[in-house]
């Protein structure tokens, strides 16, 4: 089935054929009864997933909403279907069987909240109800019989922004979250999912077709050359255009931009952490304000060429698509909504595609050509500093020594950010990247894995020959 071969898992099939459905009523402009839409994607009276078809068609009813923005008084791109989030275990801290029955109980005294107590085999039991997670007793018991079972989101978020309400289904703390989107891809009930603005972009692009003076540009992410597996990249692009697109511009020409600037900054200022990835960015100015003055001043590379684009060409409408839900976010700030008009996933992409019957293998390939290696590789860890590297050359800034600290994955940001904020960093630019990977491990991408990466530096090797100054050049024409 076609379906299952764009994606990596089943959840992600089913949050496309949601998309899918909405986007071509809306095309239609029949998108009026909202109710009926989860009854067109499970029409029977088997259920599926879930123990009957009607909550079946309860979660999909939620899964709808989000697909057509969500909740608007939330300002997290991220939100949680509380319905769905009900067949994981509680987890926490369980006694397994290698609980001993040992007389010293040392469980019991570190336990402060008296949540442990014995059976007539002296075996430790937790209670629940008043058990804090503080995982003191796993600490002392000698046999390590204590273990702490985490919900499959709350291993995935490695900034501890999601924990159990009284319900027992996920929460998301907004004043901890990222926005990174590693939950959503990482839950197995899809019962996290990220807010679609597929919408915004379906109107844009009927009003340019009905007004045919604002001209729709789609700014892609890099890491698009790792996704559409089923198809060449060249058919993608012709895609992306039959939707009604004017043009197809590479956001690692804005990564070329914000290279060579951010070189000529981090000489200036001696240390720079990186401003490309937002949910790096937004990590930072959470947990380490006192380092946000290191932030490189440079706008990502998508915004960077978008501006551009505006400045350019005026009436202008963008479009980004890339792998990255927090995306979703950065545009959505003051600073950025006059340069980037709405933002897509590439999931969102392939049920924009196929809302329209666009089946993009069997199209002729269009090309692309923007960018250099050094602005393609952003798509994947160790390509920004690689860039930078390359940039300070072409600058001819010969007399500052870089030592880059490539971070993959916001585990890696944070050992980073804390040395730094400690002053015992070995480095003077910090890469930061919140998935692991970089953009290819992005929770909007369709599919992930090691491939990815080949995929991106061959992608990359296709304009060797062209450097960064090459790439930038043709703006100042």
């Amino acid at each position: 089935m076609i379906e299952t071969r764009k994606f990596d898992t089943k959840v992600q099939v089913l949050k496309y054929k949601v998309l899918r459905q909405v986007a071509r009523l809306a095309w239609n402009d029949e998108l009026v009864n909202v109710v009926d839409i989860p009854k067109m994607i499970v029409p029977g009276k088997i259920p599926t997933m879930r123990c009957c078809v009607y909550k079946e068609r309860a979660i999909l009813a939620e899964r709808v909403k989000l697909a057509m923005g969500g909740d608007k008084s939330n300002p997290n791109v991220i939100e949680v279907i509380d319905i769905a989030c009900d067949e994981c275990p509680i987890g926490g801290y369980e006694v397994s069987t290698a609980c001993r029955g040992c007389l010293a109980h040392r469980c019991e005294s570190a336990c402060r909240k008296g949540a442990i107590t014995f059976d007539a085999n002296h075996t430790a039991y937790i209670d629940k109800d008043k058990c804090v997670e503080c995982g003191a007793c796993a600490k002392v018991c000698p046999y390590s019989a204590i273990v702490n079972h985490k919900r499959p989101c709350e291993n995935a978020c490695k900034i501890k922004a999601i924990s159990m309400n009284e319900d027992k289904a996920a929460y998301i703390d907004n004043n901890k979250c990222i926005q990174c989107g590693a939950c959503v891809y990482q839950c197995p009930f899809g019962a996290i999912m990220d807010k679609s603005y597929i919408l915004e972009v379906i109107n844009i692009l009927k009003e340019s077709d009905y007004s045919h003076k604002n001209k729709v540009y789609a700014v892609i992410a890099p890491s698009i050359s790792s996704q559409f597996i089923y198809a060449k990249l060249g058919q993608v692009i012709s895609g992306i255009k039959a939707l009604g697109f004017y043009a197809v511009v590479e956001a690692a020409l804005g990564a070329d931009m914000v290279a060579y600037e951010e070189a000529k900054e981090l000489a200036e200022k001696g240390f720079l952490t990186s401003s490309c990835c937002p949910a790096f960015v937004e990590y930072t100015q959470k947990q380490f304000p006192k380092l946000k003055q290191h932030i490189s001043t440079n706008l990502s590379p998508a915004a960077t060429i978008s501006k551009y684009i505006k400045e350019t060409e005026p009436g202008a409408k963008i479009i980004f698509i890339g792998p990255c839900t927090a995306k979703k976010a950065e545009y959505k700030k003051p600073q950025l909504r006059e340069y980037v008009d709405s933002t897509i996933t590439f999931e969102e992409l392939q049920a924009l595609f196929d809302s329209r019957e666009i089946d993009i293998s069997s199209l002729e390939e269009d090309v692309l050509d923007n960018a250099s290696y050094y602005g393609r590789i952003f798509a994947r860890s160790g390509g920004l500093c690689d860039a930078v590297a390359q940039a300070l050359k072409e600058r001819g800034i010969n007399d500052f020594e870089l030592k880059a600290v490539p971070c993959d994955g916001i585990e890696e940001c944070r050992t980073a950010l804390l040395k730094a904020s400690k002053n015992v960093l070995d480095g003077n630019f910090i890469e930061g990247m919140a998935c692991t990977g970089g953009c290819i491990g992005g929770a909007g991408c369709l599919i992930h894995g090691d491939k990815s990466k080949a995929d991106v530096d061959k992608y990359g090797r296709e304009a060797y020959e062209k450097t960064i100054s090459d790439s930038i050049s043709v703006l100042n024409k």
